[in-house]
């Protein structure tokens, strides 16, 4: 009864489909001809009349081809043109045609003349259609115009008006036509006008976009003049950047910021996260230090940032870090219960540790790898030997033309393009080994060429010439450099993903211990691999790992039960096995620390019946259930939260220890989260002495950070602020400087 029901349906749609078929087939096929009428190969009307689709509203598809008229926007149907072109063109039913002027086609060329009717929709194409009848009509080629089209003296009134611009006139005097036209009957497209509400809505979504995407979008690109026809065409006012940085941008600032102090006066505590104390790359003397938020949720917030000499003393980090934190909670500092800060001035965190019993005051793990980099460069003899190998190589090739043009010569053959080995500018003694190891890069994926370039006749002339030359020869040739500079690169690398990793993924503190004995496993093998003595790297790393090492990477490891593991019996107890005898001395010492003295041996009665009872089977399996990343494809904990949850909701007899770890668990191991664009600092820094510059500059930063943080990119771009390159440093003295103007 259902199928026999569905049929009628069925069929009708079965026909409705086969009808819009016919319909588009007739309206390509009209289509067709108008475009070979256009090319001079057909009927004079298709000038003035064009084809239309019209769709069904209920349905969607073709259900009728028309034919509109150009010149007055009247609508036909289109079953006979040629009907259609006689009755409503020849016949002056159409009131803006000139009936005296005939088709090309009948007139001899030596009185043609061109009628440019320009379609609203597309002034150009007229321009074009115009053209191809003049290359038919007019053997000279040059474009004439029936003055009488024009009515009232707009042009001279001249039998055989020539256009000074030549063919490229036509679109301007089509143009000129149309507005002729707009103005003798002014007509608004309906819908189209914007009310005033609808205007300043798109504005300030405008300008949010402009604040939140401030590393992508410069204030001068308001001005250009595409973005402008593109905001005349959608029916908004031109923008100028003053309009942006004024009392709206005050405004969306008040909105973000009172939205980002609401929640952290919703959480019980947070931690404080520093980054930039670090001396930059760029030689300058002022760093820009970013001050975030962490709460217990795992939401970050932009707090805001500061620049500060990179010859800071410690009790100036530690005055800045103070007032940032009573800043945020005033008195109430117990809501602070910890920082995490990139490499700058230990002493500083220790110092407000033990003025601040509750702290944990942790360096940032994203600092310490890219450190331990710098280890291997200073201590390790094999990187200092393989870097100036390849230094000595790279100089070489670069330096002598005969040898460049050889190198050049096989890298098109082998690779099919070319490049230069790239060179450090400055001293290896800098230790930032990031140019050094490009130029490791650029020698390992160039081998196959530089082994080549040894046959190459090129080389032997080079030898006679140039010393050095038989010593780059033997290096080339030697398969111990080859060793040796892939077993750097694979160190580095090794180490410089597991930093990316940990940029990205910014782990937790209960994770540290997990990550450094990853490292200690990979470099195991490395050494394997390479055939390295192991002894001198696991020095370095040790040395590094105790530098980075706090206690409270031990106790969050303990106290997390995302890091339980299932006994014989079928119990989740805390991994006490893979302490050391001195970590676990570190979790009794920080947990009396970070309780009250009248507390301290409840907190470490609790911390054994923790250690022998730990969580019920089903709580500890949903804490430790994963699930499947879409986007990288990775097993992820399917809650984050549920770690902290479970001691707040369900551990709930373990009274000290659970304030303890509730603290603990949710800190964050990384000061990472965005970098500013030097750009911006130099120009803030340039421009220091308007107060009103800086505060500008700030507000966007505050803006713009928190909507990064609040899309969870945590991507460190250092194009997140670029506000201040090249041009837009003018537009910059304009918005900021000349305040007087705002």
């Amino acid at each position: 009864m259902a199928a026999t029901n569905t049929t009628p349906a069925v069929d009708s749609a079965s026909a409705d489909e086969a009808a819009a078929k016919a319909v588009h087939k007739r309206y390509e096929g009209l289509v067709t001809v108008r475009n070979k009428a256009m090319k001079g190969k057909g009927a004079w009307y298709w000038a003035h009349l064009e084809p239309l689709l019209v769709h069904s509203t209920e349905t969607g598809l073709p259900k009728a081809v028309k034919l509109r008229c150009f010149l007055c926007d009247a609508v036909f149907s289109a079953s006979n043109p040629s009907r259609t072109a006689s009755e409503h063109l020849k016949r002056g039913t159409c009131p803006n045609f000139n009936s005296a002027v005939k088709p090309i086609s009948s007139v001899s060329p030596a009185s043609t003349a061109v009628v440019v009717s320009p379609p609203e929709a597309a002034a150009a194409t007229s321009s074009s259609m115009h053209l191809n009848h003049l290359k038919r009509g007019s053997p000279s080629d040059s474009p004439r115009v029936d003055p009488t089209r024009f009515g009232s003296g707009l042009l001279l009134q001249q039998p055989h008006l020539m256009l000074s611009g030549g063919k490229d006139d036509l679109g301007a005097l089509a143009m000129l036509e149309d507005s002729v036209k707009k103005l003798k009957s002014p007509k608004t497209s309906p819908g189209f006008a914007l009310s005033k509400s609808q205007v300043d809505s798109a504005l300030d979504h405008l300008a949010d976009w402009v604040y939140e995407s401030c590393g992508s979008v410069s204030f001068s690109s308001l001005e250009h003049p595409k973005f402008r026809a593109f905001l005349t065409q959608v029916g908004l006012p031109p923008v100028i950047p003053r309009e942006f940085t004024g009392t709206r941008l005050d405004a969306k600032f008040e909105e973000v910021k009172a939205e980002s102090e609401a929640r952290i006066r919703d959480a019980m505590f947070f931690q404080l996260g520093s980054g930039g104390w670090k001396v930059n790359n760029y030689g300058d003397d002022d760093n820009l230090v970013n001050f975030t938020v962490n709460l217990p949720n795992g939401t970050s917030l932009y707090r805001r940032a500061l620049f500060v000499t990179g010859s800071a003393p410690s009790n100036y980090a530690e005055e800045i870090l103070l007032e940032t934190i009573t800043g945020i909670c005033g008195n109430l500092v117990q809501q602070c219960v910890g920082i995490v800060a990139d490499r700058f001035k230990s002493k500083a965190l220790r110092n407000l540790e033990n003025q601040n019993h509750w702290m944990v005051n942790l360096s940032c793990q994203y600092q310490g790898f890219n450190s331990l980099i710098k280890d291997f460069t200073k201590e390790l003899p094999l990187f200092r030997t393989v870097a100036e190998n390849c230094l000595k190589l790279a100089s070489f090739v670069n330096y002598n033309s005969q040898i460049r043009s050889s190198f050049h010569k096989y890298q098109l053959q082998e690779y099919g393009h070319t490049w230069l080995l790239r060179v450090p500018t400055r001293e290896f003694e800098d230790f930032n080994f990031g140019p050094v190891f490009t130029m490791m890069e650029d020698t390992l994926r160039s081998g196959r060429a530089l082994q080549l370039v040894l046959l190459d006749e090129s080389f032997n002339i080079a030898s006679m010439e140039d010393p050095n030359a038989g010593e780059v020869g033997d290096m080339v040739r030697n398969v111990g450099f080859w060793n040796d500079l892939e077993a750097v690169h694979a160190l580095v690398k090794l180490v410089k993903d597991m930093a990316h990793e940990i940029e990205t993924e910014r782990p937790l503190v209960g994770q540290c211990l997990i990550i450094w004995n990853e490292l200690r496993s990979k470099v195991k093998d490395w050494c394997s691999k390479f055939q390295i003595a192991e002894g001198a790297v696991d020095k370095l790393i040790e040395k590094r790992f105790k530098k980075n090492y706090h206690p409270a990477w031990a106790a969050a490891y303990i106290l997390d039960p995302l890091y339980l593991i299932r006994d014989t019996s079928g119990k989740y107890l805390p991994p006490f096995k893979y302490l050391t005898p001195e970590q676990e001395k570190d979790v009794d010492r920080l947990l009396t620390r970070l309780v009250s003295r009248d507390e301290a041996h409840i907190a470490l009665m609790e911390l054994m019946k923790w250690r022998t009872e730990g969580l019920d089977p089903v709580y500890a399996q949903a804490v430790q259930m994963k699930e499947r990343d879409p986007v990288t494809g990775k097993m992820r904990i399917a809650n984050p939260q549920s770690s902290r949850l479970v001691w707040e909701t369900y551990l709930t007899e373990f009274k000290s220890l659970g304030k303890v770890a509730v603290r603990l668990i949710f800190l964050n191991a990384t000061s990472c989260g965005f970098k500013c664009n030097w750009s911006l600092w130099r120009w803030v820094c340039a421009h220091g002495h308007s107060r009103t510059a800086l505060d500008k500059v700030q507000k966007l930063m505050f803006i713009a950070a928190h909507n990064k943080l609040e899309r969870r990119d945590f991507s460190s771009d250092e194009d997140l602020f670029a506000l201040a390159n090249g041009e837009d440093d003018d537009v910059l003295n304009e918005v900021f400087v000349d305040t007087s103007s705002v």
